[in-house]
């Protein structure tokens, strides 16, 4: 006949083992309760996203519709530059106003830059800037500069030195010059 104790060690022993498969198997319920709780958050966020957006872009097109009827004429549509945004072609009553503030600087710098026709290198730009006169910084300024020379903003000689764009009409900036009072700002 076994022993009291015996018995009661074999039952309790039974009973560990069932807790611990108890265990991993609500261990595992979790771990999927979890992913599934994460993958019903991303859908209703998404769900709230797209309702928000279609929204506003309902709102948009009903206030354009609302405010304009009619197409708006596109010198009248003005976008504020940025930093960091593509620098337009230059073009009948451009102003430097359509330029990021940066290549707007450049192009004021070299307006108002010495006269004679002699153009202003980069590391004067550079220096007119404030930027630290480095190699880096300095190549960084010409890039700006040829690709404003590249839209018509600017001219660059073949020694590489920046001069105020040819215009084919009277300019205020060229005017500006003549009389030392207006140009360059």
């Amino acid at each position: 006949m076994a022993s009291v104790m015996g018995l009661l060690e074999e039952r309790e022993a039974v009973a560990r083992v069932r807790v611990e498969e108890l265990q991993v198997e609500a261990d595992r319920v979790l771990s999927e309760l979890a992913a599934a709780e994460a993958v019903l958050d991303r859908r209703a966020i998404a769900r709230a996203e797209l309702a928000e957006a279609l929204a506003a872009r309902g709102d948009a097109a009903d206030t354009a519709v609302r405010e304009a009827p009619e197409p708006v004429p596109e010198t009248t549509a003005v976008k504020v530059p940025v930093a960091g945004s593509i620098v337009p072609h230059f073009g009948e009553g451009a102003t430097a106003e359509a330029l990021a503030p940066d290549y707007r600087r450049i192009v004021e710098l070299v307006e108002s830059g010495p006269g004679g026709g002699e153009g202003v290198s980069a590391k004067e730009i550079a220096s007119g800037l404030g930027l630290e006169l480095v190699p880096a910084k300095i190549e960084g300024v010409r890039s700006k500069a040829r690709r404003l020379a590249e839209r018509g903003w600017l001219a660059v000689s073949p020694s590489g030195r920046f001069t105020p764009r040819q215009s084919t009409v009277t300019a205020p900036a060229g005017a500006g010059r003549l009389s030392g009072q207006d140009g360059g700002s």
